[in-house]
């Protein structure tokens, strides 16, 4: 039937239980969780929402893989309002291309927030990596939108208490301790059983100095973003 193919290639049609669903992607790097991905990886054009109780406890290596391929490849990567100092050995170490990586400060969730959008906007990034603590719905529904219009895989860092906020992230994932990663959110289906990864293997890509913000009601990009830095 050649109009159905035709309909199952060019729009995003779930096929009972079988991850077919025709959305861009980019690979995660694990095999067990691009499987159980629709689209296979890390949708992008969309939010991801990473739930994590602690840092540390494997959450940026979920990420490095898809990070590392996209800047080898040329890609711009930017981190936004991370906790703590990135410690650029470990992300080399990592396959980060830090040539492609920009780190961009903010003082306070709504300069964080502005500073998301306007990444987004501009789209001159392919992956945008936040945390972000703090956030309501219209915010992150302010984020979808520019998400939407942009080439860019959007991850967000969220403490585990969010999963009982209404979010419009087209996926949501529960990190927990061993590499437990349980699916709360997804297109088509819902996940079942959680799946493990190999994250036990600490990567301190964050080190323990605190970031310093910028003056108040300023954001700062400290590498090559030519963002505008008034809030």
């Amino acid at each position: 039937m050649p109009a159905l193919e035709e309909i199952l290639q060019q729009h995003p049609v779930w096929l009972g239980g079988a991850q077919r669903l025709a959305v861009p992607a980019i690979p995660t790097g694990f095999q067990v969780l691009d499987s159980a991905l629709p689209g296979g990886g890390w949708p992008t054009g969309a939010l991801t929402e990473i739930l994590a109780p602690r840092s540390g406890i494997g959450e940026l290596q979920l990420v490095l893989p898809a990070l590392a391929a996209l800047t080898w490849s040329g890609k711009r990567v930017v981190w936004l309002a991370p906790p703590h100092l990135p410690y650029a050995p470990a992300l080399a170490a990592a396959g980060v291309d830090l040539a492609h990586l920009a780190v961009v400060r903010a003082p306070g969730r709504r300069d964080a927030l502005w500073a998301a959008e306007q990444v987004l906007r501009a789209g001159c990034c392919h992956a945008l990596v936040g945390w972000f603590r703090r956030a309501g719905y219209e915010e992150l529904r302010r984020l979808a939108v520019a998400a939407q219009g942009s080439p860019a895989w959007v991850a967000l860092f969220r403490p585990p208490e969010a999963a009982a906020e209404s979010s419009p992230a087209c996926l949501r994932l529960a990190l927990e301790a061993e590499g437990i990663v349980q699916i709360l959110k997804r297109r088509g289906a819902p996940a079942s059983a959680p799946l493990r990864l190999p994250l036990q293997r600490p990567v301190h890509a964050l080190g323990r100095t605190p970031f310093p913000g910028p003056a108040a009601g300023r954001a700062r990009a400290d590498r090559g973003l030519g963002l505008p830095v008034h809030a």
